[in-house]
């Protein structure tokens, strides 16, 4: 009788936010406890401040949100990842925390405006074209002003900063294709969003943005499956992405050589699979626990901060962390199926679901890259991996998520 009691009880009692936040906040005092012990954290004053600021920033923001609306499972797990992100950096280069940590305050501040945009649909529906027209002007200026880092013309430098507008562009795709399913009154609707996704696409491949490029046809294909619900439509825009994709790789020589290691890296361990081979060492050196921030090797690699961070986390913070880290992802997809069905409109039940398997798939191709089950694509991990643009785009896709109920939450 007591064991049915107990079982009785567990089922009913539910991860609240203040639980999960609370669990949050006890890891990254640990972390924290952790990284102290780190001589080459020390060294950089401002990594110390900007991890202490982000802490504050954290519990007054959510002490905030749980007075306005009793929320926040979406906002503590993404702080949980954008503070693994901060962490690393702070152990491997610490000169990078506070510009990261400037990042963070104004995706969250974007949150919260994108937020107050998102809650009227009417208002979405009259801005869409304005949003297009932006996106596209974005795509324009990258293709006429952008510079080539790493192999692909991405980047836009304003003085010391360096912007990635095609981050930006991932938010508008969205919101494009959800408002263009929730009002399929005729089909110039959809004419005009697949002419809009032709452009993002034709340009990401001008621009040798291969990982990018896949990130919005994999979102496509959800919104269409969301629209119709078959599997052979997908099947037939594959192969036609194939086809595409093997005259890119004919166009592009730095794609071409991307793919010629492929599941090859060990046979140029010094050469083109130089970056995979370290990932792997440092993923399976840094055990279930990690090494301890500051101790790893990886950090010396290039892109050890961004493009590689799944294997810097892995080596000095552990599997185990890099584990909860990929749980996150599945989890707001798990949310956002869930909780589409008490949507207030099929906008936010199609934004919630495309955005939070956009999220999912950048994270697997940017793990299944640098750990050659893949091609290498280049692409960051949300939240996680140094960038501003990545960390405020982030933010924006993660807004689409907040119409749809959640376990545990007030709505």
């Amino acid at each position: 009788m007591g064991l049915k009691r107990l079982t009785e009880k567990a089922k009913k009692r539910k991860i609240t936010p203040s639980m999960l936040f609370s669990a949050v906040m006890a890891f990254q005092v640990m972390c924290l406890m952790r990284l102290c012990l780190c001589e080459h954290f020390w060294a950089a004053p401002t990594a110390v401040l900007a991890i202490l600021a982000f802490m504050i920033i954290e519990i007054v923001y959510y002490v905030i949100l749980r007075k306005v609306s009793g929320g926040g499972v979406l906002e503590t797990t993404a702080f949980f990842l954008s503070g693994v992100g901060l962490f690393a950096l702070a152990g491997a280069t610490p000169e990078a925390v506070l510009w990261q940590l400037v990042a963070f305050v104004i995706g969250l501040l974007f949150f919260v405006i994108f937020n107050l945009f998102l809650s009227d649909l009417d208002r979405v529906m009259k801005f869409k074209p304005y949003i297009v027209a932006l996106a596209v002007i974005l795509l324009v200026i990258n293709l006429a002003l952008g510079k080539v880092i790493g192999g692909s013309q991405n980047w836009i430098r304003l003085g010391a900063l360096s912007l990635q507008p095609s981050e930006f562009v991932k938010i508008a795709f969205i919101l494009v294709g959800s408002t263009t399913l929730e009002r399929m009154q005729s089909s110039n609707h959809l004419t005009w969003f697949m002419v809009f996704f032709a452009v993002c696409m034709a340009s990401l491949a001008w621009m040798g943005d291969i990982g990018t490029a896949a990130v919005f046809f994999a979102t496509f294909l959800v919104l269409c499956f969301l629209r119709n619900g078959r599997f052979g439509t997908a099947i037939l825009m594959c192969g036609g992405a194939a086809a595409a994709g093997s005259a890119l790789v004919i166009a592009k020589p730095y794609i071409a050589r991307r793919f010629s290691a492929w599941g090859n890296v060990w046979s140029d361990p010094n050469g083109l699979g130089y970056q995979q081979t370290r990932t792997l060492i440092a993923i399976a050196s840094g055990g279930v626990l990690g090494l301890g921030p500051g101790n790893g090797v990886l950090k010396n690699v290039v892109a050890a901060n961004n493009d590689l961070v799944f294997g810097l986390v892995s080596e000095e913070w552990g599997l185990l962390v890099a584990s909860l880290v990929l749980l996150v992802y599945f989890g707001w997809v798990v949310l956002a199926i869930r909780g589409a069905s008490g949507a207030k409109s099929s906008f936010y039940a199609i934004a919630a679901v495309s955005a939070a398997c956009l999220l999912l798939f950048q994270a697997g191709l940017n793990v299944f890259g640098v750990t050659d089950i893949i091609p290498l694509t280049g692409i960051t991990l949300p939240f996680v991996s140094r960038g501003g643009s990545s960390m405020i785009a982030s933010w924006g896709l993660l807004s689409f998520l907040n119409f749809v109920p959640r376990l545990g939450e007030d709505q």
